[in-house]
């Protein structure tokens, strides 16, 4: 899935814009300047009353500024874009915003407007909205460069051109790209590292290991700056790898290839042309998705408050050892996090393990075997009803999983996964899913990879509220649990 902080900024900075221009119009109308700059009578400029033809008016200027903006200024927090280029397109779209709000007032006749108050809004609106993308670039370079909100960067091709690419990026921190390594055109280079004036980089292989580098490296983003001789269809190749795992793709097209890509998203980066490829996403969704796993998340930990208690107190009575297992697991995009459960287990679970490893009785890299001798008496119940998987809504709450998601792997169980199987890492890990509801321990390793498989392709709200809704009896029933 795309980030949703960046979908939440660029829409917050669309409103922000629309805002703008409506408060200073009302500030211009309500207020008229001429009568502070010039103290005149106020018979001359006298106060305004909007009617019907007036608010009809209105809402035709707020479409035509909605056009205008979403057409010439690009709502995007890519730190590609120059801050030269964004304060162009605010001149360029204040400009036009002024120009039809004089069609408006003389269309409409509203006096309140004259030549010196839309030079005024001209002025006041680009200020402010110069200002604010300022302030927000500021803002955005110091996380950047105090190490937060970072980038991992796979560039494939390693001739002059991709070289250069990486100087211009490496020679710009606030940009916060970590280049991990490149992907050679060719089999034919026998070199594993580099040097550049930034310092030494990793060849981690060529094209035809684009599969095995992505499963095993934490890559965000790609760059691809392949040059003809290649061919197109290796450009096609990684493209399709990385929209399997969600992954962010920039091509870096010769300057004669540009005029083949007219209707493609492309911005101008140190005099490369970069074309960004990305798969649309239900923003809205995903915005109400997060706030409701945020808020019933913290609901439930305060109802469930007494349960907490009874349980912690049942753990530490009946076995030595914390109340909370915490494991780490393989969240969204392979970043690694620290998920709790209570103890169901003795302490010495995970010694025993390479013991019991004949007796497994699952398929698939998953471990699991009935009558487990390494879990506790009170652990069985906990499983049993699943009230051992309640602390994961800490998990939720932070932000590191969701309440509806497929479930969170090991990190030696993803080493073992087919291709295919990675796509369930696109999205963040949730506490109860498809499988959860279906009969879990039920059901084979690769028809539980296709269930998250169809819930990555299908998501919806209505999806997830379905699966929320058919677990409760799932886990009074008890179904598929051990």
């Amino acid at each position: 899935m795309i980030r949703l902080r960046h979908k939440i900024l660029i829409n917050l900075l669309r409103f922000y814009d629309q805002f703008l221009m409506a408060a200073t119009t009302f500030f211009i109308i309500y207020i008229r300047p001429e009568r502070l700059l010039y103290s005149v009578n106020e018979n001359v400029f006298p106060d305004v009353a909007l009617n019907i033809e007036d608010a009809f008016g209105m809402m035709l200027l707020a479409g035509g500024w909605i056009g205008i903006f979403d057409y010439y200024v690009s709502y995007n927090a890519d730190r590609l874009i120059a801050i030269s280029s964004q304060i162009y397109c605010v001149l360029k779209s204040v400009g036009l915003a002024s120009f039809w709000l004089m069609i408006v007032c003389v269309v409409f006749s509203i006096q309140s407007f004259n030549i010196f108050n839309i030079l005024i809004f001209f002025t006041l609106v680009n200020i402010l909205c110069i200002v604010s993308r300022l302030i927000l670039r500021l803002l955005l370079l110091t996380a950047r460069r105090s190490g937060y909100n970072y980038r991992n960067l796979l560039v494939v091709g390693t001739n002059k051109r991709a070289l250069d690419l990486t100087e211009k990026i490496c020679g710009k921190p606030e940009l916060a790209y970590k280049i991990i390594g490149f992907v050679s055109e060719s089999g034919e280079s026998e070199l594993t590292q580099f040097s550049t004036t930034s310092g030494k980089k990793k060849i981690l292989g060529d094209l035809k290991d684009i599969r095995c580098i992505l499963s095993n490296e934490q890559v965000d983003e790609i760059v691809v700056c392949l040059p003809k001789e290649v061919g197109f269809g290796d450009t096609i190749w990684v493209i399709q790898h990385a929209r399997d795992l969600g992954i962010v793709v920039r091509v870096i097209p010769d300057l004669d290839d540009v005029s083949l890509m007219r209707n493609i998203h492309v911005d101008l980066f140190e005099n490369e042309y970069v074309v960004t490829l990305f798969r649309e996403r239900l923003i809205v969704q995903l915005l109400i998705k997060r706030l409701i796993d945020a808020t019933l998340s913290l609901l439930l930990l305060v109802i469930l408050l007494p349960i907490f208690g009874v349980v912690s107190i049942m753990i530490k009575l009946t076995s030595p050892g914390p109340v909370f297992f915490v494991q780490n697991r393989v969240g969204m995009n392979q970043r690694q996090f620290k998920m709790y459960k209570f103890r169901s287990m003795f302490i010495d679970a995970e010694m025993k393990k390479i013991s019991l490893v004949h007796l497994n009785e699952r398929d698939g890299p998953v471990f699991k075997i009935n009558n487990d001798p390494r879990i506790t008496w009170v652990g069985k119940i906990l499983r049993k009803s699943s009230i051992d998987e309640l602390p994961q809504l800490f998990n939720v709450l932070c932000g590191e999983m969701s309440l509806v998601g497929p479930r969170p792997p090991l990190a030696e169980e993803v080493m073992k996964y087919d291709w295919l199987y990675r796509k369930r890492l696109s999205v963040k890990p949730g506490i109860t899913c498809i499988w959860q509801i279906s009969g879990r321990n039920n059901i084979s390793f690769h028809r539980w990879m296709q269930m998250d498989h169809e819930y990555v392709e299908n998501w919806s709200l209505l999806l997830d509220l379905e699966i929320l809704i058919k677990t409760l009896p799932a886990v009074l029933l008890s179904k598929g649990a051990s």
